[in-house]
């Protein structure tokens, strides 16, 4: 028998809580499982997880900040010569790229936020995050405020087009590439379809 544990808890790390979740969410579902249950799988108390994470939802989106650092950056390479469409057509593109070994573990992420409830709800504070960034972006490349009515439509066609993407994905499994699916939507989209 292992002599009971003192001291401090092993440390662990996003990815780690992660996949510890996922496995449980695999397993049980998503609302079956709680932070408390995601905590002592990997090994570490309730206020580490909390460390990492403010909430079971917030873990299925990932290190959502840090991405939309990420597109913000894609954005800002593109040259001022590229349209306000193509710019976002390679942008997004890239920023969805993911290597093989990551790829499986992005899908079983967008499986659960386009498909549980408690996410959906979630999710549109998110979605409002990385629409924000393509109208700051389109607006800054037209000349106008943020809140001018070509900006504020092209952040919500271009999220209408990565969701409707990633619904394309997920519906066709390892059939389709997301990468190709979000270029040809961007194309479709700005030869009007």
């Amino acid at each position: 028998m292992k002599p009971a544990r003192t001291g401090r808890p092993r440390a662990t790390s996003r990815p780690e809580l992660e996949r510890v979740a996922f496995e449980l969410f695999d397993e049980r579902g998503f609302d079956a499982v709680t932070v408390e249950e995601i905590a002592a799988a990997a090994g570490v108390g309730r206020r580490t997880f909390f460390r990492y994470y403010d909430s079971k939802n917030a873990l299925v989106w990932g290190d959502f900040e840090g991405q939309l650092a990420h597109l913000r950056e894609l954005l800002d390479q593109i040259p001022e010569s590229v349209s306000t469409m193509e710019a976002l057509r390679i942008a997004i593109a890239e920023f969805n790229r993911y290597d093989e070994h990551t790829l499986p573990w992005h899908r079983r992420r967008v499986a659960l936020i386009l498909d549980v409830p408690a996410l959906q709800a979630d999710s549109t504070l998110r979605y409002n995050a990385w629409r924000a960034i393509v109208t700051e972006f389109a607006a800054k490349r037209a000349g106008l405020p943020i809140t001018a009515r070509q900006p504020v439509l092209t952040g919500h066609v271009a999220l209408a087009i990565s969701i409707a993407c990633y619904e394309l994905w997920l519906e066709e499994g390892g059939a389709a590439d997301l990468t190709e699916l979000l270029d040809e939507g961007f194309r479709r989209v700005a030869e009007g379809l």
